[in-house]
C-alpha cells in the first residue's frame, strides 16, 4: 500500500488542477443538459484520511443525499458525490426547475434527475483525470441513497471489500446569482492506485 501521508505540495496541485478541468467541463455538459448557463466556484481539492469522510459532511449520523459509483478501468476505486438534503433539493429547484412536494423524501423524477448531474459530475472529473494520466477510468451506473452518512460510506466498503486509505476531496459549488449550492466529491481509490496515477504523471511516490 502506498504511504500517502505527506503528498508533496506539486501532487496536490496536479489534482487541483484536475478538479479545476473537470468542473468546468461538468458545467459545460449540465449547461447542455439543462439549456440555462450553469457556473460553479472553483473546487477546492484536498486529501484527507478515509476515517474523516463523515466529519467533513457532519459526522455519522447525518443524513445525507449520496450518489454513489463504482469506478472501473486501470485504477479503480470508488466515488461519493454527496450533498445535504436541503442542498439536493436547492440544487433540482434552481437548476433543473423541478420543484419539491416533500422535504423529506425524494420521489423518481428527483432520484432520476439527481442521478443524472451525479453522473455527469463523475465523468467529468474522471475524464479529466483519464486525460492528465493516460489510464482509463470510467464510473459504473450511479446508486442514490438518503441515509445518514456513516451507513452509506459503510455500504461501500460492503459491497467491495477493502478500499484505500486515503481519499481525494474535491468540495464541488454550484453558483446561481448570490446562491451558492455545496456538495461534495470523494475519490476513494482502491490499494495501489494513488501510485499508479502518480506516477503515471511521472511524479514518484513516497516509497519509490
Amino acid at each position: 500500500m502506498e504511504n500517502l501521508g505527506n503528498l508533496e505540495d506539486f501532487k496536490l496541485d496536479v489534482l487541483k488542477e484536475v478538479g479545476n478541468i473537470g468542473s468546468g467541463n461538468a458545467a459545460t455538459a449540465l449547461s447542455r443538459l439543462l439549456n440555462k448557463p450553469v457556473d460553479m466556484g472553483v473546487p477546492k481539492v484536498q486529501m484527507l484520511p478515509f476515517e474523516e469522510i463523515a466529519d467533513k459532511v457532519g459526522g455519522n449520523e447525518q443524513l445525507v443525499v449520496a450518489i454513489f459509483f463504482r469506478v472501473e478501468g486501470e485504477a479503480p476505486g470508488n466515488l461519493f458525490f454527496i450533498l445535504q438534503p436541503q442542498a439536493a433539493k436547492s440544487l433540482l429547484s434552481r437548476l433543473a426547475n423541478i420543484p419539491s412536494d416533500d422535504e423529506d423524501s425524494f420521489n423518481e423524477m428527483e432520484h432520476s434527475a439527481l442521478s443524472e448531474i451525479g453522473n455527469i459530475l463523475a465523468g467529468s472529473y474522471l475524464s479529466s483525470l483519464a486525460d492528465f494520466t493516460r489510464l482509463s477510468m470510467y464510473p459504473t451506473v450511479p446508486a442514490l441513497a438518503l441515509d445518514m452518512a456513516g451507513a452509506i460510506l459503510s455500504y461501500g466498503l460492503l459491497q467491495f471489500g477493502q478500499m484505500g486509505d486515503a481519499a481525494l476531496l474535491i468540495d464541488t459549488s454550484f453558483l446561481e446569482g448570490q446562491n451558492q449550492i455545496e456538495g461534495q466529491f470523494f475519490l476513494i481509490p482502491d490499494p495501489e492506485s494513488f501510485g499508479k496515477i502518480f506516477r503515471s504523471l511521472g511524479v514518484p511516490m513516497n516509497d519509490d
